[in-house]
């Protein structure tokens, strides 16, 4: 049985060349990510995100790439897509890294500091739909071989648990050296250097076997069904993960933001859980914490919209391991906004730099141990017009081999504590590392 019905396939292979981009598109039965697992391992990039209400996208190879790096990393990038004259509404895959100058270390290698792909092959499902297969043919191309592609695509099993052998965890940094860097971090906040800042760090998991990295998406969407699984794979690694965090969306003439800053642990039962999410709501530092960010966020966002609504108190955001204080903001923008016009203005956010932003930054330049790479990045798709969402990279690991990086940070204000931080990064890293280490 195909993936790809073969009526498709032959009006596919059938395509004349053109001197311009052709898009063929039809509706399949497969959903994006069946699709993408049985073809991944067939082409050097594949994706896939998903969204709370049931959205995904998904894609096989690239019809076209491109990469940006500096400070002007997201502009350039808008030209690059506007040069492409491609229809406003066709959906490309986009994904960035923490740094403006993009992941340093070999094992991030395939990861630029700035990612925009229009996948060969496009599958996308909105709120329920049929799954629309779009395959971009590009200029003077020929499809005869993408067809034999599509031709080969089989369903695979249902992906079972991960079982990956014997295992090694690793922390980096160490963990005392990580609640170090807290301490310094809390001594720069009361001697005024800074308000906010986010310290990150890593755990490595070294199995025996190797993971896949869009088998791994596929648990964490089914157990994390209110957050952006997503599964980006280049250079021979995946970079996986389940975001809570809506970094921008833009649909329309509407703009929408939900930082969440301020957490706590999810309880044993109903009346624990609820004791939990009361004090979080009342906590003076988490609530501190949080204004620290909705109030960066609203000025950077402001500039850009007509009208701004902001909830004056936050609400709880509960997923499966943490609880959050989450604020949703939303706005009406101009016509011709674009995403990464914003998203130039807005990232990083206090929720994952920290605020002053220049000096919370130069400060985790000086004391963070590890390359953070696509962690507290973004990932998420564009329209050639400018529409489109993208999640901050929350929850994520990079998978390559047997060897699989983990990330997670907490935000370190005036009144944080070391152990307490260390706890909330590890319940961060739980739904990666209770997949990947299983016993």
């Amino acid at each position: 049985m195909t993936l790809i019905p073969i009526s498709f396939i032959e009006w596919l292979a059938a395509i004349e060349p053109s001197n311009r981009f052709q898009f063929v598109e039809a509706t399949i039965e497969a959903d994006p990510l069946t699709v993408v697992r049985a073809g991944s391992r067939l082409f050097a990039n594949a994706a896939f995100v998903s969204r709370p209400n049931g959205d995904q996208l998904g894609g096989l190879g690239a019809a076209w790439r491109a990469d940006r790096a500096g400070d002007s990393r997201f502009d350039d990038l808008r030209v690059a897509i506007d040069e492409l004259a491609i229809p406003p509404a066709t959906r490309l895959l986009f994904g960035f890294g923490f740094s403006d100058e993009g992941p340093m270390e070999e094992h991030w290698s395939g990861f630029n500091a700035a990612d925009v792909v229009l996948p060969l092959v496009t599958l996308a499902t909105a709120r329920g739909e049929p799954t629309r297969i779009c395959v971009a043919v590009t200029p003077g191309g020929d499809t005869t071989a993408i067809s034999n592609v599509l031709r080969s695509l089989r369903p695979l099993p249902e992906p079972v648990a991960p079982d990956l052998g014997d295992h090694v965890i690793e922390s980096h940094p160490h963990v005392s050296d990580w609640r170090d860097e807290v301490s310094e971090a809390v001594d720069a906040i009361r001697g005024d250097l800074l308000d906010k800042v986010v310290l990150a760090r890593s755990v490595v998991v070294r199995s025996t076997l190797p993971a896949d990295g869009f088998d791994l998406v596929h648990h964490l969407a089914g157990a994390y069904p209110g957050c952006y699984a997503f599964a980006w794979a280049s250079g021979g690694a995946t970079f996986v993960g389940a975001s809570p965090e809506l970094l921008l969306e833009i649909e329309g003439n509407r703009v929408s933001t939900n930082p969440l800053a301020g957490s706590a642990a999810r309880g044993e039962g109903d009346v624990e859980d609820r004791v939990l999410g009361e004090s979080l709501m009342t906590s003076v530092k988490d609530l501190s914490e949080h204004a620290l960010v909705v109030e960066d966020v609203t000025a950077r966002l402001r500039p850009h919209t007509t009208d701004l609504v902001v909830p004056a108190r936050p609400s709880l955001r509960r997923v499966a391991t943490v609880q959050h204080l989450s604020t949703e903001i939303t706005g009406t923008i101009p016509d011709g906004s674009h995403l990464l016009d914003l998203i130039a203005d807005v990232h990083p956010t206090p929720a994952v730099g920290g605020t002053p932003r220049a000096e919370a930054s130069r400060f985790i330049e000086k004391v963070e141990r590890i390359d953070r790479g696509w962690y507290t990045g973004g990932i998420g798709w564009l329209e050639a017009g400018g529409s489109g969402v993208v999640a901050l990279a929350l929850r994520c690991g990079l998978v390559r081999g047997n060897t699989a990086r983990l990330y997670a940070g907490a935000g370190i204000v005036a009144d944080s504590d070391p152990d307490e931080e260390l706890i909330e990064t590890r319940l961060k890293l739980r739904p990666l590392l209770e997949l990947l280490a299983a016993t």
